[in-house]
């Protein structure tokens, strides 16, 4: 009976053993392979009114750019529900200060057909993602007895080291220059996700319900790395 109360008492195994993530440091994603990713947030353009010459020059522009990849690329596109808490607060913030009795009532009636047309209407926002990635293999092959050393310590203690993650991430970045100005040249703006938006994008991609409900705190908050 002891025994059998004891058991249910164990916490059960966090999920966070099942993901490829080992840390995020210095605007990085470092998986637990040794591999790292860096993720930039590009905007999108409207292909369909553009003049027939604007678009020849953008498919161009974009054939040049794929043309001049050494190195893989992935672009994802999520979709998510609009969030407007925010500007739903920032309106009932405004309804407070407003001392004019119909503006203040108007500030209300406003807010209320904003929140009831985005959760009728189930409005989606889109996001479109590019994952940079480069390999420790790239920088140098393996010995046989590295691998089997790994293979056999958890992949949740295996952390680059100083040295060599700053290599890495010089190497990295040169690709992320050379796509953000490739993207640019098609008229895309393009930003690097720092550490702050790469647990908030995670966070939110693994956890949507919770995050609905439960906000991130600042990463100055979070342990993400030494």
């Amino acid at each position: 009976m002891q025994s059998k109360k004891l058991a249910g008492n164990k916490p059960s195994v966090s999920t966070q053993k099942y993901l490829d993530i080992a840390e995020i440091k210095e605007d990085c994603v470092i998986l637990k392979d040794g591999t790292l990713r860096v993720v930039l947030l590009a905007s999108s353009l409207n292909f369909a009114l553009k003049s027939e010459d604007e678009q020849n020059a953008t498919i161009q522009a974009y054939v040049v750019f794929l043309n001049s990849l050494t190195f893989p690329i992935q672009i994802v596109i999520q979709s998510r529900k609009l969030n407007i808490d925010d500007y739903v607060e920032k309106l009932r913030k405004a309804e407070k200060e407003q001392t004019n009795e119909l503006l203040r009532m108007q500030i209300a009636d406003y807010r209320q057909y904003i929140k009831e047309l985005v959760e009728m209407g189930e409005i989606m926002t889109k996001r479109f993602y590019v994952v940079v990635p480069y390999s420790s293999v790239e920088a140098g092959v393996k010995g046989f007895f590295t691998k089997l050393i790994e293979a056999f310590i958890p992949a949740s203690v295996i952390t680059l080291q100083k040295e060599r993650f700053q290599k890495y991430r010089r190497e990295i970045f040169q690709r992320v220059d050379h796509i953000v100005t490739g993207l640019y040249s098609i008229g895309l703006n393009v930003v690097v996700l720092d550490t702050q938006s790469l647990i908030e994008l995670f966070y939110n991609t693994y956890n949507p319900t919770v995050a609905a409900q439960q906000k991130l705190v600042d990463v100055g908050k979070l342990r993400v790395g030494e």
